[in-house]
């Protein structure tokens, strides 16, 4: 009887592990905000400490060819979530709704009704869903509300106006205005350089930085799953500025730069030490990397979850944001709202223990929008229709099975009006087609020349004639006026 009991509990077992086996991996894909493809001790950073993402890096994949879909917030994380380029999403562009005061908050142009995300995606899998961070798609009243697209739960800021302060009044839970122990700032009001003090810029801080409630948002929502598979969305709002961060983690940085305080005077809150502000907050985005997977170790969830990092567009221009002193793109050409290299070249870093191969790197050729297709495979269903590919068998050392793209394709309406191609070493874009329809392509041989210097496209007009057929193929017309201007069908305004 003994023995009988004994093989029976031994079956158990085995059926309990073989289940275990089977569960679906739970999903963590983190996001920063405005972050450079070169601001990672992984990706060749030198002046700014990333411990944790270096370790992400070591444990797992880093992606060396990797692109944002667009180099703005907004579209990028709707191409993210709908897996769509720039000429088939529905929002291309940062559409501001609102104002900046809280009584003004309006948000950006919502995702509409009926839109297929990742999110809904895995819920119909069986997935719990979070999002929490900046959403930047449509305020808790619309049909863009995250809670209308997919996520079980949501916190963190609706707006990304609001996002400009790392110290909000409030933040937004599942459609509920959640009240933080800071005064309303406007983080957009200049100092007086001649006037200002030491008291003038510690006004410009809280007492609740937004990062450390979202992240521990984001620990009990992960505690709270038990055994249900979940997909966790973390697009954290640093580095973008507003310059702010918490005292003592600005003070681990300052005296390692020759830095002069920043009065505001290009947009964004003043800052008493903006090198050393800037390089403490990718720190401490950084250091919430860190305690995600601390807590992924602590639940036993670590050989069942994947983890994943990007950032939405490349390093910004203004804010007292001093891109080129951190090599913040690594010498490649462009900034954020740029369709050159630095603005959309990005980090990609994956970690599943036993199933991505430690401290692995792949040059293939990939792009944001390729997460639906990759997050379905890694939970083992099948994608809706989309305009990437599974970058799965790349990240788990599977390269014959790897599927090729022939190119990646970008289109960005603002800024003048933008397309880009990424095809095998060339890179092909236009820039000013708002204000000439006719601009011309320029073409660049990246493996000779990665920083775009020299253009050759006077040398290679047959390839010129495939860039334009693909632009042709791949551009859908907008559904808003200012985003169409490859095919406007009304007169430009007088």
């Amino acid at each position: 009887m003994k023995k009988a009991i004994l093989f029976s509990c031994g079956l158990l077992l085995a059926a309990s592990a073989a289940f275990a086996q089977k569960r679906a991996p739970n999903i963590i894909f983190i996001y920063a905000d405005d972050l450079g493809v070169g601001e990672l001790g992984a990706y060749g950073q030198q002046k700014i400490k990333t411990p944790y993402l270096d370790r992400l890096a070591k444990e797992g994949v880093r992606f060396t060819n990797f692109y944002t879909s667009t180099p703005v917030c907004a579209p990028a994380r709707c191409m993210l979530l709908t897996g769509r380029h720039g000429g088939h999403s529905y929002i291309r562009g940062n559409y501001e709704l609102g104002g900046f005061a809280d009584s003004l908050e309006g948000g950006q142009m919502p995702l509409p009704e009926g839109t297929l995300t990742v999110a809904k995606m895995l819920q119909e899998a069986g997935y719990h869903t979070a999002a929490v961070g900046k959403w930047g798609l449509g305020m808790h009243n619309t049909t863009g509300s995250p809670n209308a697209q997919g996520f079980d739960y949501f916190y963190g800021y609706l707006c990304q106006k609001q996002s400009h302060n790392f110290y909000p009044s409030h933040l937004w839970e599942n459609g509920r205005w959640d009240s933080l122990r800071n005064p309303p700032m406007d983080v957009h009001k200049r100092l007086d350089p001649g006037k200002a003090t030491d008291a003038d810029f510690a006004a410009y801080n809280g007492q609740e930085y937004a990062i450390d409630v979202m992240t521990g948002k984001a620990l009990r929502f992960m505690q709270q799953q038990g055994k249900t598979p979940f997909f966790l969305y973390l697009p954290y709002t640093l580095p973008h500025v507003s310059l702010q961060a918490p005292g003592a983690a600005v003070q681990a940085y300052v005296g390692q730069f020759d830095e002069k305080p920043y009065y505001g005077q290009d947009g964004y809150a003043p800052a008493r030490y903006p090198l050393s502000t800037y390089a403490a907050m990718i720190t401490y985005l950084d250091a919430q990397v860190g305690i995600i997977m601390e807590q992924v170790k602590k639940l036993g969830l670590d050989d069942n979850t994947v983890i994943m990092f990007s950032s939405d567009n490349g390093a910004t221009f203004n804010g007292g944001v001093n891109a080129k002193f951190f090599n913040s793109v690594s010498g490649l050409r462009g900034l954020k709202m740029d369709l050159y290299e630095g603005g959309i070249r990005e980090p990609l870093i994956a970690r599943w223990p036993g199933k991505i191969p430690a401290g692995t790197t792949t040059s293939l050729l990939s792009v944001q929008y390729d997460m639906m297709a990759t997050i379905a495979a890694i939970a083992g269903i099948k994608a809706p229709p989309n305009d990437g590919i599974s970058l799965l068998p790349a990240m788990t050392g599977n390269t014959r099975q790897q599927a090729q793209r022939p190119y990646v394709y970008f289109e960005y309406p603002e800024k003048g009006g933008q397309v880009a191609i990424r095809m095998g070493n060339w890179k092909a874009i236009k820039t000013g087609l708002k204000a000439n329809r006719n601009s011309p392509w320029e073409l660049y041989d990246l493996a000779a020349d990665p920083a775009e210097e020299k253009n050759i496209a006077a040398q290679h007009p047959a390839l010129l004639q495939q860039f334009d057929a693909i632009v042709k193929k791949e551009h859908r017309p907008a559904h808003i006026r200012e985003w169409e201007f490859l095919e406007p069908k009304v007169a430009a305004k007088p």
